[in-house]
């Protein structure tokens, strides 16, 4: 019971990925808040993990609403005091190419992703801080990371999550957050229709929940996009190429055209620790002042 008396939230966690979620993390020991759009879907969770053994609770809230998002916060600090572990799961498909994707559907499809991600988090976020402890998970997508015909919405929301990861990882670390992103591969409400019976059989949520626990227990990492499908896990990274220092001069466009094997080169890439990495190799091949990661507080 690694998770034992850990207060967690899962959102979107009515059905699907979600439901696992929340039903793994309470056979694990955690508390667990069941948040769905749906009052009914939440508490037809939250009464089956009790009745299972389970401590938890359901509530009924969009993620895109700030006030309802907060209230639901508030109420799990005055039932337990705490909240240890935010599941970002939320999420809805409006699938078209983007030719005939429309901006209101593309507008949603990233308010409820990314914004309700962040909407939710910031209602977490200084009770983790004064804690001094807190684990928060992205659910990214490999539409995200590699892109997908027909979801531009979709794979602009969830690349952008893995950003707002990036950022919170480093401005939580002092404090005990770690804040890492899942990348589900799952038979959902979202996929059927897509794979055969046979993949989606093999894709049952519940093999995925099981990487909750390598990115919410005690010795989890931060910064971690970790890939989870059918019972395999792998890990993902943004990377930077060693790359070429080429100069100012006004050739230097038809010079880069000319070296771009070089320039695009794997071999020996990084993965940042963080942003101006880029910049402070960039102003040391050329010549300038190294070290001007920000400070800001």
């Amino acid at each position: 019971m690694s998770l034992q008396d850990r207060v967690a939230i899962v959102t979107g966690a009515g059905g699907g990925l979600g439901r696992e979620h929340a039903r793994y993390l309470a056979r694990h020991g955690a508390r667990v808040v069941v948040n769905d759009v749906s009052i009914e879907a939440a508490e037809s969770v939250a009464a089956a993990i009790v009745a299972e053994g389970g401590d938890a609770i359901g509530i009924g809230a969009s993620v895109t609403e700030p006030d309802a998002v907060a209230a639901m916060a508030e109420t799990v600090m005055q039932r337990w005091g705490r909240i240890d572990i935010l599941i970002n799961n939320a999420g809805i498909l409006r699938d078209k190419s983007f030719t005939k994707m429309s901006l209101d559907d593309f507008r949603l499809v990233v308010d409820v992703h990314l914004m309700g991600a962040a909407i939710c988090t910031k209602a977490v976020w200084e009770t983790m801080r004064a804690q001094r402890y807190g684990r928060i998970v992205m659910t990214t997508s490999s539409s995200g990371l590699y892109g997908n015909f027909g979801q531009a919405n979709y794979g602009a929301a969830k690349m952008a999550l893995v950003g707002l990861m990036q950022t919170l990882a480093i401005e939580g670390e002092k404090y005990g957050i770690r804040v890492n992103c899942l990348a589900p591969t799952a038979a959902t409400q979202m996929t059927r229709g897509v794979l055969s019976d046979e993949s989606l059989a093999l894709l049952d949520p519940a093999f995925v929940s099981p990487g909750l626990l390598a990115l919410t227990g005690e010795e989890a990492p931060t910064r971690t996009i970790l890939c989870a499908g059918a019972g395999h896990f792998a890990t993902a990274h943004v990377t930077l190429s060693q790359g070429l220092y080429i100069g100012t001069r006004d050739t230097a466009g038809a010079q880069l055209v000319e070296d771009w094997a070089a320039v695009a080169n794997r071999a020996g890439e990084v993965v940042p620790a963080y942003g101006f990495i880029q910049a402070e190799r960039e102003l040391a091949s050329a010549g300038g002042e190294v070290g001007v990661r920000a400070t800001l507080r």
